[in-house]
């Protein structure tokens, strides 16, 4: 095998990368997209298999209605138009774990055509990344060299599970920019449940094509095709690996030669897998056992009713709604389950702003802590709704809250405030007892308070503490703090 290395002394800046992503994601259906099998992931090795599956003679594919609206809903989230009339293609290669000898896939009539989408760089800065096509098709089977000392075998349960294709046009120049557009793939396919994105278990994978051309130029080079990515960080190495290899072949008077690269995820190199093939080299042509995929306008009009405000839309109106900044509405707008969970709490808050803030502050950094995701925190939607109420009546103090109530809440049955008042975690009315803290504490810290009356405003903060932890934290705050003012004047 020939592996490319880099000298890493070629001057790179008199070039620049055009690249475009070819992203397959796995749609989360729960059969395949021709047959019935199940297109779960984690079973047994051929246990969701039948003879549509295996290529069988005579065995018939039948659609998979519900793959043609995830594709519609995956489009129209990336400003495509859907093609209302489209057709299934084969195309036909041998491979080892594709049991029929061809893929069924979309070849000149994909699904959906033309759209675009909005990256955000680093920097701030928006870059607009063109969306060729979008076409469906069936994933292939496994083959596995690690089970047997002579033998490959091959499992094909994940042969028929259905896929859509991203196909992008050559608009990136960078890696970063390849990286921020999979990350904002994998955010819509999650947040328009289409897929669950999940690189590692290949929901989610990626082929970079990558060229290079002298800046200023507007002639495309020669494009190298790197294979089966999977994982953001291993596209932008694959990326920066390959321009810099191209551009030292170019630099040495060579040719880049068309060809599809394999990429070592623990070397951080290319090397290649064979020459690249053409769309003639597949021999497409129409399926003869499916007929075309008609979308009615009723039908594209009822998804289009269907869709959800998309992640970007969400965190303009969380901006706009709650005065927060960019970071902490997309930290809300991002996570689906998180935004579940707020969406379900809101009902129940007599002040949203406050709802927020716990979410992106204290109950982001306790799960944290604790290393859980929102779907296993214990507290209901409704229960925390309750506690930041309690909360926001000064009713018991936002420290109790985080440290004795939320922990105390072992069934999401329960009433809260029940909880809070069998531990006695309500603050105290009592203002004598609350004057009576106070006065130990400033006779306790007599130099302290000298201190204070010279100017050292700074001290303010312990004489609080010290009567927060002799009410043990039952108290509210401000109130201790009127009341040691007054004491001091």
């Amino acid at each position: 095998m020939v592996i490319f290395a880099l000298e890493m002394n070629t001057d790179q800046t008199q070039f620049e990368l055009v690249s475009g992503l070819e992203i397959h994601v796995q749609l989360n259906t729960e059969s395949k997209i021709f047959s019935s099998d199940s297109a779960a992931f984690g079973a047994d090795a051929n246990a969701h298999i039948s003879p549509v599956t295996i290529g069988l003679p005579g065995a018939l594919p039948k659609l998979n209605k519900e793959v043609i609206e995830k594709a519609m809903r995956i489009g129209l989230a990336l400003n495509c138009s859907i093609n209302q009339l489209n057709y299934f293609d084969r195309k036909n290669y041998f491979y080892a774990d594709l049991p029929k000898g061809y893929q069924i896939t979309q070849d000149n009539k994909p699904i959906c055509i033309n759209g675009h989408i909005k990256i955000t760089l680093s920097d701030g800065s928006e870059k607009t990344i063109g969306i060729n096509r979008i076409h469906l098709e069936e994933d292939a089977g496994k083959s596995m060299h690690d089970q047997h000392d002579a033998f490959s075998m091959i499992d094909l349960n994940r042969a028929g599970v259905p896929l859509i294709e991203i196909v992008t046009e050559p608009d990136i120049r960078s890696a970063e920019e390849a990286s921020a557009l999979l990350v904002e793939i994998r955010k819509l396919v999650r947040h328009l449940n289409v897929s669950d994105g999940n690189m590692e278990e290949g929901s989610l994978r990626c082929d970079a094509n990558i060229s290079i051309r002298e800046k200023g130029s507007s002639v495309f080079g020669t494009r190298c095709e790197v294979k089966n990515l999977n994982s953001i960080r291993n596209v932008r190495r694959a990326i920066d690996f390959e321009f810099g290899r191209q551009v030292e072949v170019v630099s040495s008077g060579g040719e880049i030669v068309q060809s599809t690269l394999n990429f070592d995820a623990d070397a951080g190199t290319t090397s290649p897998m064979r020459s690249k093939e053409e769309a003639n080299d597949y021999r497409y042509f129409p399926d003869p056992d499916l007929p075309p995929v008609v979308i009615s306008d009723v039908w594209l009009a009822d998804v289009k009713a269907g869709m959800p405000l998309l992640p970007k839309q969400i965190m303009l109106g969380l901006m706009t709604e709650f005065k927060i900044n960019r970071s902490d509405a997309a930290l809300l707008a991002d996570d689906n389950d998180l935004l579940t969970y707020f969406n379900k709490a809101s009902a129940h808050i007599k002040h949203k702003k406050s709802l927020v803030n716990w979410l992106i502050g204290p109950l982001r950094a306790l799960m944290a802590e604790q290393q859980i995701s929102i779907t296993e925190f214990l507290t209901s939607p409704v229960q925390l709704a309750q506690v930041i109420n309690l909360v926001d009546e000064k009713k018991i103090t936002q420290q109790i809250a985080l440290q004795q109530l939320l922990p105390n809440i072992k069934d999401q049955q329960e009433d809260v405030e029940s909880v809070a008042t069998a531990l006695n975690l309500f603050i105290a009315e009592d203002t004598d007892e609350l004057e009576g803290f106070v006065d130990q504490v400033l006779e306790k810290l007599h130099p302290q308070v000298q201190a204070y009356k010279k100017g050292k405003k700074g001290v303010l903060g312990l004489f609080v503490g010290e009567v927060m932890k002799l009410a043990k934290g039952k108290a509210d705050p401000q109130k201790v703090n009127a009341i040691i003012l007054d004491k001091l004047k």
